[in-house]
């Protein structure tokens, strides 16, 4: 639910959802459920069929997809698209659901390609486009192909999944699904791919959808840099690099933002420079204040001519005064 491009993170996902043809989505919730609802409500608003479930004690990426096994429509052998809800894609689901169904598979699993697979868990497939394995990280992987995080599975083959108990897809259901022989594909597409998990990711995630790098439906008209209805922006501060200034948001004379998110109601003061950065809601930057690869919590108060950079994290609402110290995690 984080601000990416003027809206939620999820907005993007379903949009997407929804350019590929799908009309019916549930939401598998858990932490702060109530937020999904109070703000997407029936989906309506987005022109699809929008429901939640909740689960009350986590149950695994597998064990998630199941608790929902009532909710799905169609008959078994029906595709179901899930989507990883951290996940920045611009892949062609249409296309996969195209090669699920032309080869009746029982999971079609989005792979992309990266340049160093050793972070992440790999798959390897065969000639066909089988998937042979799940494989955990290795520090010497045996194929550059990851999981994506979009899979499409047989609405069978979720029914099955046991139900009530903690399982993961990646350890459990993948690999037993390969072992039985079971048609799993991979799908591999080399369109733009990003794992938010970081608070860097999701800065570089939000500035690539603003600029159209990361392709989204729910952005119509990419740019430099987005300024949301209510902000005031100084007419010689310099915004830059996919910054999105949020509504109600301030940005001081001579200020400069670059590739940074801004949320709701943030003051940058004059002449503050703000780079690749978070400016939480109601935050306010000093006067000359520098803060670069940093995150800066909801409703702070950072005085003027401090440097906050290198990784450096302010929680929500702490203060700190006009004391020109340079504040990193490298010390």
């Amino acid at each position: 639910m984080l601000p990416a491009a003027g809206v939620p993170f999820v907005h993007h996902q379903l949009a997407q959802a929804k350019a590929a043809g799908i009309d019916h989505v549930v939401l598998a919730t858990s932490y702060k459920a109530e937020v999904f609802e109070a703000h997407f409500g029936d989906g309506s608003a987005l022109g699809i069929d929008l429901e939640y479930v909740t689960e009350a004690e986590p149950l695994g990426t597998g064990g998630g997809i199941r608790n929902v096994a009532s909710r799905l429509r169609g008959g078994p052998d029906d595709p179901v698209v899930i989507f990883n809800g951290d996940v920045l894609s611009g892949h062609d689901i249409t296309a996969q659901l195209a090669l699920h169904a032309s080869r009746d598979a029982a999971v079609t699993l989005y792979l992309t390609t990266v340049d160093d697979a050793t972070p992440f868990g790999v798959v390897p497939t065969d000639a066909d486009g089988r998937v042979t394995a799940f494989l955990e990280k290795d520090p010497h992987p045996v194929t550059n192909e990851i999981n994506a995080g979009c899979y499409i599975f047989k609405k069978s083959v979720i029914d099955a999944i046991p139900s009530g108990r903690v399982v993961s897809v990646e350890r459990e259901i993948f690999p037993g699904l390969v072992a039985s022989g079971a048609m799993v594909l991979g799908f591999v597409d080399s369109s733009y791919w990003l794992d938010l998990g970081t608070p860097a990711a999701y800065v570089t995630g939000c500035c690539d959808l603003v600029t159209g790098k990361a392709p989204s439906p729910a952005v119509t008209s990419p740019a430099d840099f987005l300024v949301l209805p209510g902000a005031s922006v100084a007419a010689d501060a310099t915004l830059s690099g996919g910054t999105a200034i949020g509504a109600r948001a301030v940005v001081g004379a001579a200020a400069s933002v670059v590739g940074s998110v801004v949320f709701d109601g943030a003051q940058i003061g004059a002449g503050a420079v703000i780079e690749r950065s978070v400016i939480g809601a109601g935050t306010v930057i000093g006067e000359g204040t520098v803060v670069r690869d940093a995150v800066i919590g909801d409703g702070a108060r950072v005085g003027q001519r401090n440097e906050l950079v290198g990784g450096i994290r302010v929680w929500n609402g702490a203060v700190l005064g006009d004391v020109a110290v340079r504040f990193s995690t490298d010390g």
